[in-house]
């Protein structure tokens, strides 16, 4: 047929409509130009047709109007999407021709081809593949040289599609943001907010060319930020700490890097993102791979170094909440950097951080039952930060002996470590003062007994508590130790065997000989003994040195000697604590340097010949009543409240007993 009898199968108004400026009249009309050619088909008017498509490529696809050239291109995009491969093969073939023809042109179709150039690329012919492939590569050509490309049109496209799994869209999408990031004029970079998760994903993807492709892509942009004046940090960070948290190893290790570069780049532009940096921060600081933990801690150890203000957005509850959450972490080195964050924001915001103390300070107690010793050591060196405060002072004693009344096992593997450490922190006569203040009115007798015989065998034992002992040992003779040693004698009359070794420890020994004389046979249980036993090692301790040379001077030290008899008295002959001690007083001298007399029996132990004795304090000041009153310590008063509290301790056991056999006896019955 010829151009003419083409024309008449095609209404006027149609192919007037075909080069229409407005782009709906354009559309309108090619559809009615699809339904003539639909209807031609059906028809099987082969000639008709050929006529319409020589009409079509001289008026339109080669005409010199642009908007002629335009309207080849939607039926082309219509067949991309054809259940037949071979159509969608030669939609590929035809737009391909298409676009060598018109180029810049077509650049109003940008996105439709983009889209279906994305299907395409995972379609199931591998012909068809082919043929986008190509047409995709002269598709990008074209772009990289317009100037009507626009880039603000396409990114939403582009995010939109970047979460699709195929890889083939996958390395797709990975070669368009390539190529289009390589284009001067088109600045990805102030989008890559929009893709980056999208990138991210991909770095997990079964397939290692498509994680090499995407790596290759984000390290490209990472060196773009690092040369960029201007970078919008914030929304990368959100999307960089989910990453973080991956399960793949390799989108941690990128994300952790990334968020390295932005700590060092951004500053005070991430300061509203610190607590969330933080928390993706702290987990991969214990990770598996050490290249993960390396970056981790630089990364960490450059945000804690960066003064930021609350003023300008420095939130210290959610970095306090992020530090407390990690204290839970099951990996030690994450406990342990939480710990130095909060220490750190002590130090640096301490107002801040003491409104939000009853948030941390359960967690901080608990994490003294933490198994490593070196987080229940930085968990102190924070309750010692905080307790600067006399208030906050007196709440830390006072929890931390309520936690060692609900968990004897913190007390017996922890309390040594907890109690010297505090008392190199905060000054170990401040921390006895206040344990003794609080443990004086314990209602649970039991427990207080336990607690005191616990922080007497620290002070008997620990190198930390030195200075303590020095002085209490001048407790007769200066105010400081008699002070304290009147603070800690209320609370140390829970333990006989506690008052006793704190006695011998303040050369009281008239005293600790009175409080001996005074137990009665209820006192001398299983417990008793076993603390008897640690007190007869220690005295053959240094420690108590100044108390063996002492007895060289056995008619000076009279009352120290009967203290020691009266220890030895209780003990079982066949125990080794006894042979211990009688070995220990065998060695006492036979002399005396005053006019008192030491004799020895046959057994080789000493006894006091003379009527004189007992008239001589340890002191060396005569008349015994003179004990009742020394360096203003009524001894005889503080006798007194020892005997009252330990009757109390009496008739607590004896309740105790009684209870549970009254039990028994039930549980007989039934």
């Amino acid at each position: 047929m010829t151009t003419a009898e083409a024309l008449s199968v095609i209404p006027a108004a149609v192919l007037r409509n075909l080069s229409d400026k407005l782009y709906e009249k354009r559309k309108n009309a090619a559809l009615e130009l699809e339904g003539i050619v639909k209807h031609l088909t059906s028809a099987g008017d082969h000639d008709k047709i050929n006529a319409v498509i020589s009409l079509l490529s001289q008026e339109y696809t080669y005409s010199p109007q642009a908007h002629n050239r335009k309207q080849i291109v939607p039926p082309v995009l219509h067949s991309f999407s054809h259940q037949d491969s071979r159509v969608r093969y030669y939609a590929c073939e035809a737009l391909y021709n298409i676009a060598k023809v018109v180029r810049g042109d077509f650049i109003v179709f940008f996105n439709q081809i983009f889209d279906a150039l994305c299907k395409l690329a995972a379609d199931s012919d591998a012909n068809v593949q082919s043929a986008a492939h190509l047409l995709d590569r002269l598709v990008k050509d074209i772009v990289t040289e317009s100037e009507q490309f626009s880039i603000e049109e396409f990114i939403p496209l582009l995010r939109e599609r970047m979460n699709i799994l195929n890889p083939h869209v996958r390395q797709f999408l990975v070669g368009w943001i390539t190529v289009l990031d390589s284009v001067p004029d088109i600045d990805m970079l102030g989008f890559l907010p929009d893709f980056l998760d999208g990138l991210f994903n991909m770095l997990s993807d079964s397939s290692h060319e498509i994680r090499q492709q995407a790596d290759s892509a984000l390290s490209e942009f990472l060196q773009e930020i690092k040369n960029s004046p201007s970078v919008d940090y914030g929304r990368m960070a959100e999307i960089l700490v989910q990453r973080a948290g991956s399960q793949d190893e390799f989108t941690r290790l990128t994300s952790i890097t990334w968020i390295n570069e932005f700590v060092k780049l951004g500053r005070d532009q991430l300061v509203p993102y610190y607590a969330d940096i933080l928390g993706a921060i702290l987990p991969c600081i214990s990770d598996k791979e050490e290249k993960i933990r390396v970056v981790s801690r630089e990364t960490n150890d450059e945000l804690r170094a960066i003064e930021a203000d609350p003023a300008e957005g420095f939130d210290v509850g959610a970095i306090l909440s992020v530090a407390r959450r990690q204290l839970s972490s099951e990996w030690e080195a994450t406990r342990i950097e939480s710990l130095h964050w909060m220490w750190t924001l002590l130090n640096g915001h301490r107002s801040e951080v003491l409104v939000f103390l009853n948030d941390v300070f359960d967690t901080l107690l608990r994490a003294l039952s933490d198994p490593s010793d070196e987080v229940v050591l930085l968990v102190l060196e924070v309750h010692a930060c905080i307790a600067e405060d006399p208030q906050h002072f007196r709440q830390l004693v006072v929890f931390l002996v309520h936690s060692f009344q609900h968990d004897h096992s913190l007390l017996e593997k922890r309390g040594a470590l907890i109690i010297r450490r505090l008392c190199v922190l905060l000054n170990a006569e401040r921390v006895y003062r206040e344990l003794s203040t609080i443990l004086e009115g314990e209602s649970d007798l039991d427990f207080a007994s336990v607690m005191v015989q616990a922080l007497n065998l620290i002070l008997l034992t620990s190198p930390e508590l030195s200075d303590l002992r020095e002085d209490l040992k001048q407790s007769l003779v200066k105010d400081a130790g008699r002070d304290l040693l009147l603070s800690l004698y209320a609370s140390w009359c829970h333990s006989p065997m506690a008052m006793i070794s704190l006695c011998l420890l303040a050369q009281s020994y008239q005293h600790a000989s009175s409080v001996i004389q005074s137990l009665v046979e209820e006192d001398i249980n299983v417990k008793f003994l076993v603390q008897l036993h640690k007190l007869i090692h220690l005295l053959e301790t240094p420690t108590f040195a100044y108390l063996r040379l002492q007895l060289l001077e056995p008619g000076r030290y009279i009352w120290l000697l009967k203290a020691l008899y009266g220890l030895l008295m209780l003990l079982p002959q066949q125990s080794a604590a006894f042979k211990i001690l009688r070995t220990r007083l065998k060695t006492v001298p036979s002399y005396s340097f005053k006019e008192e007399k030491v004799a020895r029996t046959s057994s080789g132990i000493p006894f006091f010949n003379g009527g004189g004795g007992l008239q001589i304090s340890e002191d060396g000041n005569p008349n015994e009543n003179s004990h009742d009153m020394h360096n203003g310590i009524n001894f005889g008063s503080r006798l007194k409240h020892f005997k009252q509290i330990q009757q109390q301790h009496r008739l607590h056991l004896k309740s105790e007993t009684q209870s549970r056999f009254s039990s028994a006896s039930s549980m007989k019955e039934l």
